[in-house]
Formats: structure tokens, sequence, C-alpha cells
């Protein structure tokens, strides 16, 4: 009887993989690990067999996400065609004792990094699992994926739980990195997004300093990719050495993430951040004097503990001042076992949602204004599909899932993965429209 289970087991697997870019690359591994063992992938999670969810753990809203998903594959098992249930990622790593309790219809819980362990877990042969790094397999659009070049965070930012999920930062190899982009560049990906928890710390514990400059050289001088795009850079560690990049390589995307958390100084340090707001400004400026059409985006909280008024008009000011292209605010939540944890949240969640509308509306105008300002401009566009008579796609200043679309019309036929030169002819708020 065990035997025919585990063969049914085989048949089909799917995967719900929630929050950051880090978690996506961890469910390509694993699903190519399983592909490898003889499991079948099914594009529609509900419908198969073995669902894994690949969980978030980071802020409230993620967590509560996480649980919900968690809760829809139960009822699943319950009443569909799901028979085994795995769950796996940030949320269980930290939580894996409370959840086995609480959630026991779930068959086995894992944490972060466990692509081999749920492997040998759903599997009776383990010779497949050599190498298993180089049989990712994409869950992204076959043209685009991300490169994660390192893991877990050496930062000690006072609201953030990621160190205790993930562990001290350990950064990969030259070797493996560059490796791992050839074989993306040898299956069609056209579009790379280099990102780990803190890109601009890469190298330190490899190499004593830190190494993200000469590594995108390195990469950027194969020309493997038609866009190489920056995530997740702080600027406590950036290196102004990398603007000259910009000028070396036109593969690399005029775009920037930036996220400063904040521009109060006594919050940046509550915060434990390193750069003041005039340092964090000076960065700012030498990126826009020296990167010609330049898109910076950033992230930014609201309603740490104890910001005051007065420090919250400072954050407003400073966005109203620096006019980031592309912003996502956040209300800060609670972390257990953070250093904030032990200051009082003293503002109300009401609050906080008042405060992130406030920055979202000053955001819109901002946001808006950038677009116009492209109007009449030739721009290159990455065509991501077709809607009724319209394909729709993504510019240059525009990462995946986080940032805006084009609207884009064309007397030809469009290829989806394609890149085509688009004249703007208008906007539809902050998205450009044009014409191919």
């Amino acid at each position: 009887m065990i035997n025919n289970m585990n063969k049914l087991y085989k048949k089909s697997f799917g995967i719900v993989s929630l929050g950051c870019p880090k978690n996506t690359v961890d469910s390509e591994v694993l699903k190519g690990g399983l592909i490898k063992a003889g499991f079948v992938f099914n594009e529609v999670p509900e419908e198969a067999e073995v669902l894994i969810v690949n969980t978030c753990g980071f802020i409230g809203d993620a967590k509560e996400e996480s649980i919900d998903t968690i809760m829809e594959a139960i009822n699943l098992k319950t009443n569909g065609n799901v028979k085994k249930i795995i769950a796996t990622g940030c949320l269980t790593e930290r939580y894996t004792t409370e959840l086995q309790k609480e959630l026991v219809e779930v068959d086995r819980i894992f944490g972060v990094d466990s692509q081999d362990e749920i492997i040998r877990y759903l599997s009776d042969n383990r010779s497949h699992l050599d190498d298993i790094e180089n049989i990712r397999k994409l869950i992204t659009p076959d043209y685009s994926a991300y490169l994660k070049i390192a893991e877990g965070c050496d930062n000690k930012c006072s609201f953030c739980s990621i160190p205790i999920m993930r562990g001290s930062q350990i950064s990969r190899s030259f070797e493996s990195i560059l490796s791992e982009a050839e074989y993306l560049q040898s299956i069609g990906v056209k579009e790379v997004i280099l990102t780990a928890q803190d890109l601009t710390r890469y190298g330190t514990d490899l190499f004593g300093k830190r190494k993200l400059f000469e590594l995108l050289d390195e990469l950027l001088k194969r020309k493997y990719f038609h866009w190489v795009r920056i995530m997740y850079s702080n600027p406590d560690f950036w290196n102004s050495e990398i603007v000259g990049l910009f000028r070396k390589y036109p593969e690399l995307c005029t775009y920037i993430d930036l996220p400063i958390q904040h521009a109060s100084d006594r919050i940046l340090q509550l915060m434990n951040r390193g750069k003041k707001q005039s340092e964090i400004w000076d960065i700012i400026k030498n990126l826009r004097n020296n990167v010609p059409n330049l898109a910076l985006r950033t992230s930014v909280m609201v309603g740490f503990p104890t910001e005051s008024e007065k420090d919250f008009d400072e954050l407003l000011d400073f966005i109203g001042q620096v006019r980031f292209d592309r912003l996502g605010v956040f209300t800060y939540s609670e972390e257990e076992g953070t250093e904030a944890e032990s200051l009082k949240d003293n503002i109300s969640q009401e609050e906080k949602d008042r405060r992130q509308e406030m920055i979202m509306e000053l955001q819109y105008d901002i946001s808006s204004e950038f677009a116009q300002s492209k109007i009449g401009q030739d721009v290159e566009i990455l065509i991501e599909g077709k809607n009724e008579n319209k394909y729709f796609g993504r510019s240059i200043w525009d990462a995946p899932e986080v940032d805006c679309s084009v609207e884009v019309s064309a007397e030809k036929e469009l290829k989806t993965g394609e890149f085509y030169k688009m004249k703007v002819t208008g906007t539809n708020e902050f998205d450009l429209v044009g014409t191919v």
C-alpha cells in the first residue's frame, strides 16, 4: 500500500511561490529537482496531487497570505485532487513547531533551502540529487529570470527578521554565478535580474570586501543578456564605481532599486541604518548626474515605533524633493526576535494607514509626472503578451511584478519575449502608451 501511494505522489506536483524573488529561485530549483526525479509539473497547482507552498514570513501581511494559502491547500486536500501538502520557506523556518501543531493536515513542514530534503522525502530514488542548482526550471516567463548571487543577510536592521529566517550572508562564487548565467542564456533568457537580500554587500564573506562592481563587470562583458537589472541595493554599502558600468554597458538597465526605509536621521538610527539623510542625498545626486534616463526605485516604512509627525514630515518632504520614479511603502509590523520588538509600538494601525496613504498620494503625482516626461520619446520595450488588440510589456524602467507596464499598438505582429522600439504617445496614469 505504501509503495502504491509513493507512485501516486510521483504523478504530478504544483508549487505556489510567495514573497520575494529569492523565494522564486528556490522554487525553480525545487521544480527542476522534482522533474529530474520523475515527477510531472502541473501548471495549475490546485490540480496537482502534491501541492508545495513556499511561504514568506517577512511582514505581517506576508505571514497572513502564507497561512491563507496553506489553508486553501488544506481545503483542496479535503475536497479536491490534492493528496499531499508540503509547506516550506521563511514562515515555516521560523515557526516550525507552532505550525506543526496547528496545521496537522499538512503532511510535512520544511524550512528554507530545503530542496534536497523535499525531493528525498517525496522520492525513493536519491541518485538524482547531485548538482541540484544546475537543474533549475523557470516558473517566470522563459525570457526573464532572477539570478540570486547570495543568500542570507549580515545587516542588523532593527525591524527586519530576515537574518533570523535566512541566516548570515553566504555569497556564491563568481564561477557559480557566471555558470548559471551561461545556463540561463542557453535556455533563452534575455533579461536577468540580479537579486539577494542585499546586493551591495556581495562578496564580503568570501573576499573580505564588497565585490558587486567586479561581479557586474565580469557578467556584463560576456554579453549574455539584452537586459541586466539590479535589485535591492542598500544605500549603506553602495559603491559609486558602479555608476561607470552604466556608461560602459548598454545592457545594464538604467534602473536602480535603492531602499532607503526612511529619511529622518532619528528614525534611521533607530532602524540601525548606516547612512544619514544627507549621505543618501549625495548618492542620489551622483546617480542622477551620471546615469542618463535613470529610473530610481525605493522602499520606505511608516509607523516605526516613536515615529513622530516631525519624523514623518521629514520623510514626506524628502520624497517630494527627490521624486523617486518608483516607490513602495510599507507599514511597520512588529517582528518577534528583532531589536525593534523592544520598542513600544505606539502608533495605531489607523495612523500607519493614514501615513501610507499620504505617501502614495504624493507618489501618484510623481510617477504620473515621470510617465508624462517620456511622451514623444523612443523607448525600448519588452513585449510580454497581448490583450485583445493591444500588446503589453515593460520598459527598461520597469522590473517585473513591482513596477508599471506599457500598452503597445502595432501594425505588425509582435513576439512575446522580444524587444522593440516604441514611440511614446501618451500615458495611462503611470503606464506608458505608444506605438511600434
